[in-house]
């Protein structure tokens, strides 16, 4: 059944609410009602599928810039209609916030995020404070290419396959209805790009 909820409403937030608020409330209402939490509760299982749509479309930029200009119209066969497009199982939903995967696929930390490093202290250096110095690796644009990781003489263009968006979308039938699973373009591994 599809979503006719104002995504901001299923999710309990403002228009005006930051990617942090609402990556916070899908994450508590996910909490609450997912079906391991409420096992035969059709209702919580409808109410879960709402919110992880609602939550695909609100947390990409774009599907959220048509969403606000558009509302459902701008966004159906991008995010509306099937519940948790994007996702190929709850597990997927937990794993993305959990276990540390993006649910979009793209790998690795995103830009302004913090950088853990593990280091060792001893008892008493935790109990009355130290400066240590540590090694972090940063990603440097490339000199020879100025960053567009091609080399000189060569073009980049946008991938074929993928279209440029770096993700080939799989429809998947479950048994709570059709799902879309979400990989890398195996072309372009990822980066929805080819160089020439």
């Amino acid at each position: 059944m599809p979503t006719t909820r104002d995504y901001y409403e299923v999710l309990g937030v403002s228009r005006g609410a930051s990617d942090q608020e609402i990556k916070s409330a899908f994450r508590r209402l996910a909490r609450e009602l997912h079906p391991d939490v409420n096992p035969g509760d059709p209702t919580a299982e409808e109410r879960f599928k709402e919110v992880a749509e609602a939550y695909e479309v609100l947390s990409d930029a774009d599907q959220r810039a048509r969403y606000d200009r558009f509302g459902h119209a701008g966004v159906r066969g991008a995010g509306g209609g099937a519940g948790a497009q994007g996702f190929g199982s709850f597990q997927d939903i937990f794993d993305a916030f959990f276990g540390g995967a993006d649910i979009f696929g793209a790998g690795g930390p995103a830009a302004g995020e913090d950088v853990l490093v593990a280091t060792q202290v001893t008892f008493v250096e935790s109990a009355l404070g130290v400066e240590k110095d540590v090694v972090v690796e940063r990603v440097e644009e490339c000199q020879a290419c100025d960053g567009v990781g091609a080399a000189p003489g060569t073009e980049v263009h946008t991938c074929a396959t993928c279209g440029g968006a770096g993700q080939m979308r799989q429809a998947v039938s479950t048994p709570l209805g059709q799902m879309v699973r979400q990989t890398p373009c195996p072309s372009c591994r990822g980066t929805g790009r080819e160089i020439a």
